[in-house]
């Protein structure tokens, strides 16, 4: 068993802690052999010490091993999921992105949760939609085919974190466990548009995507904080790409769409911001419309290497065409189907 007195002691040493020890720790942690208090400290303990990409991939790694996984026998799927904890208050916008980029002809694997920080989270929201969220994790797999989207509901597809779950709600900061979820995607996604609660870290979780083998991503965050593609202004990329990683920045403008006006993506409860967005992907004009085309837009240059202004006409067609609310309908009845 690994004690946590041995693991605190590498902690403090000058060398720091091994990835090795970090994957032995999330094995044991995942495996219940952690009490709370132990699994609170070694997650603050760590995080004063510094999580570096290989750190965090460790970790990542024993929450895949231990994941409930979806075999759907694709070749690229992709998946809009961030860190979630940016306090911005936002719709949730990959969530809708996620409806429109599967219209626009690119499976989606959504990993999400109910809300932690958030008044909405995906799953709430998807919820309010009519979208069952609360599948068994075997139908996953036909309502991805079925659909071209399926929603991964993160305690059914990683009931060992429930181990580590009683910490992180009672630490009530960010720490490693905010990082996991969108690096564990059960359907193992190829492809990623993850947003990022920390400039800083961007780059950081960038280079995990690349040690995970993930294809193609881009880890994102507005410089007004946002952790998604800001319909505001500027947002900071770090592009990962065969392999290899470079910086970026984009704005509105870059997707031939206008900044948005102050509070154009403003949410509020999962029934308000469900209403929102079940308006715009049948076609309704609205203010948020830029907002969730931008992101859509972000999510299909990684998918399909589109520029940003072809990315948009591709999710702009798949609005205006109706295929975002058909979309939407065909997974409400496809998830419904498969409930059990």
């Amino acid at each position: 068993m690994t004690k946590f007195a041995d693991v605190y002691a590498e902690l403090e040493s000058p060398a720091g802690i091994s990835p090795a020890t970090v994957r032995r720790v999330f094995d044991a942690i995942l495996a219940g052999e952690w009490t709370p208090v132990q699994v609170a400290g070694f997650a603050v303990a760590l995080r004063l010490r510094g999580e570096s990409a290989e750190i965090i991939a460790a970790a990542a790694e024993s929450m895949r091993a231990a994941m409930v996984a979806v075999d759907h026998g694709l070749e690229r799927v992709m998946d809009t999921c961030g860190t979630g904890g940016d306090g911005s208050g936002t719709l949730n916008l990959s969530t809708a992105a996620a409806v429109v980029v599967a219209a626009a002809g690119v499976a989606v694997a959504k990993h999400g949760n109910r809300a932690v920080s958030s008044r909405s989270g995906s799953a709430d929201v998807l919820e309010a939609l009519g979208v069952p969220v609360d599948l068994p994790a075997a139908a996953a797999p036909q309502v991805l085919r079925e659909a071209n989207i399926a929603f991964l509901m993160a305690p059914v597809h990683h009931p060992a974190m429930r181990h580590g779950g009683v910490a992180r709600r009672e630490l009530g900061i960010r720490t490693i466990f905010n990082c996991l979820g969108p690096l564990a995607n059960p359907a193992r996604a190829t492809h990623q548009l993850l947003g990022a609660y920390d400039d800083a870290l961007r780059p950081v979780l960038a280079e995990t995507l690349r040690s995970l083998g993930v294809r193609r991503a881009w880890v994102v965050r507005g410089a007004d904080g946002l952790d998604e593609v800001s319909p505001y202004g500027p947002t900071r990329v770090t592009e990962l790409h065969d392999g290899e990683l470079r910086e970026l920045s984009v704005t509105p403008e870059d997707f031939g769409l206008p900044t948005s006006a102050a509070g154009a993506a403003a949410g509020g409860s999962a029934d308000e911001n469900a209403d929102i967005l079940r308006r715009i992907l049948t076609g309704e004009a609205h203010a948020a419309r830029d907002a969730i085309l931008l992101n859509a837009a972000a999510a299909l240059c990684v998918a399909e290497g589109l520029s940003p202004k072809d990315a948009a006409e591709r999710a702009r067609s798949a609005l205006s065409s109706g295929a975002a609310g058909d979309t939407l309908e065909r997974w409400k009845q496809s998830a419904a189907a498969h409930r059990g």
